[in-house]
């Protein structure tokens, strides 16, 4: 492997779970509550509930193969051992698009909140000034990280906390306390199946990147125990926490245009129900948080880069190598601190709408995997097994589905033409198809002592 060290096991449970927290960032709920609302028809909570249902079925999915490849690489080793190394290294390739334009999100997002604090400072400096505190907290180890995130995910929560507080008060003062729980944020006779969908494919956003903690596989404690637990953990904690705060904001906020703007209501919420004061305090832990957000998307890029460069797809001496003393990819996590320079140059929302692709090619790609894996591969054809490896994937397909329909279509062009030059690249490192892609040799026997024991861990669970 690269220079002949391992990615070393440090974390547990909770520092998984944390980093997870770190990259979905809870703040963002407060963000795009103002175009989520504008779009449900006043029924963010209902189109969260509906959400968090439909992308479950795409983690356990994502469950059922870390169990049976527990390695770096995510969707691309699971593509690469279930169907082919070739579409393994496009899928990794078109989920590379994903991993790398996040950490430019983050950053782009502190440029934006800082801009107008200090107009006089250029913009490019908070963008390399924020790279570099990201990339110096991976650089140093991952308990680091963690241990930054984990103060940071504090401040997020407690935050979350007290506006709800807030919010719960504002609305005794203003309407009493007869009607503050009420069926209204879920049913009313406007919501329709078309706010379900429109809402939807925006709150969705909020959800991905759960699935940069499997890249995490081979330094994270019993992996095929505590990753799938974190990952549904995470997602469930997320969806009652969304739900929870929206249902107060759209309790006290029913309609968003009596502001100025969806996209600044959250600002001005804040402002009524807390003052300038809690607005500012809320300010500076958004911006904390959009940091930590910052530190997991490149742990996580990182980490697929080095799945991709053990296999020497990328150059195993570079992006194969591990600190012998940290046991850490630096040169992976210098590499994609460098590649998110260009957000010097691009706006968030194109750096937004390019993330999208790449996290479907990914989600759609895994839910696939399950099914030809254990229905076709292992030839499970139990009851149990239809609907864990069949039905479950497949209606996780069908949401997903939907959301391709309503991608951008610049991330729709930027994605293909990325994909394009994958396909490319392919045709180079096989010598025009005359050999397969480089990729990782599991030990067979191993492995199917793995796939057996899990097996029949379904049978008998």
């Amino acid at each position: 492997m690269g220079n002949g060290v391992e990615l070393q096991r440090k974390l547990g449970f909770f520092s998984v779970f944390v980093i997870g927290l770190s990259l979905l960032t809870p703040a963002t709920v407060f963000t795009i509550f103002g175009i989520a609302s504008q779009n449900t028809n006043g029924h963010v909570p209902a189109v969260y509930l509906f959400s968090v249902i439909a992308i479950l079925f795409t983690v356990l999915s994502y469950t059922h193969m870390v169990k049976v490849f527990p390695r770096s690489g995510s969707a691309y080793t699971y593509v690469q051992q279930t169907f082919h190394p070739n579409l393994g290294f496009l899928v990794g390739w078109g989920a590379l698009l994903d991993y790398l334009f996040l950490p430019m999100v983050y950053v782009l997002s502190v440029a934006i909140y800082m801009v107008p604090l200090y107009p006089n400072v250029p913009e490019w400096v908070w963008i390399v000034g924020t790279l570099a505190i990201i990339t110096l907290s991976n650089i140093f180890s991952v308990k680091v990280a963690v241990s930054f995130s984990t103060l940071l995910i504090a401040l997020q929560v407690l935050i979350a906390g007290i506006f709800i507080a807030l919010l719960i008060n504002f609305y005794l003062v203003n309407e009493g306390a007869a009607t503050l729980f009420s069926l209204a944020p879920f049913y009313t006779e406007e919501f329709t199946l078309t706010n379900v969908f429109a809402g939807s494919v925006i709150l969705a956003y909020t959800f991905v990147g759960f699935d940069a903690i499997s890249t995490l596989a081979e330094e994270t404690i019993e992996p095929k125990k505590n990753i799938p637990r974190a990952m549904i953990a995470l997602v469930l904690f997320l969806g009652v926490l969304y739900t929870t705060i929206t249902y107060f904001m759209q309790r006290a906020f029913p309609d968003v245009t009596v502001f100025a703007t969806p996209d600044s209501a959250v600002v001005e919420i804040a402002i009524q129900v807390g003052g300038m004061f809690f607005n500012a305090v809320f300010t500076g832990i958004v911006i904390a948080a959009t940091f930590v957000g910052g530190i997991a998307a490149q742990l996580g890029t990182s980490r697929l880069l080095y799945a991709m460069g053990r296999d020497n797809v990328f150059p195993k001496k570079i992006f194969g190598y591990l600190h012998p003393k940290s046991h850490i990819p630096i040169f992976n996590i210098l590499a994609t601190g460098v590649a998110s320079l260009p957000a010097i140059f691009i706006t968030l929302d194109t750096a937004s709408s390019v993330i999208s692709f790449g996290a479907f090619t990914a989600f759609t790609a895994v839910n696939l995997c399950v099914i030809y894996y254990f229905l076709v591969k292992r030839k499970r054809k139990d009851g149990k097994a239809l609907i864990l490896f069949g039905l479950f994937p497949s209606i996780g397909i069908a949401f997903l589905a939907v959301m391709w329909y309503n991608i951008e279509p610049l991330a729709l062009t930027l994605g293909i033409a990325w994909n394009l030059l994958g396909v490319c690249f392919l045709i180079y490192i096989t010598r025009g198809f005359k050999k397969t892609a480089p990729s990782l040799d599991f030990n067979p026997e191993e492995t199917t002592k793995k796939v057996k024991k899990y097996d029949d861990s379904v049978h008998l669970g």
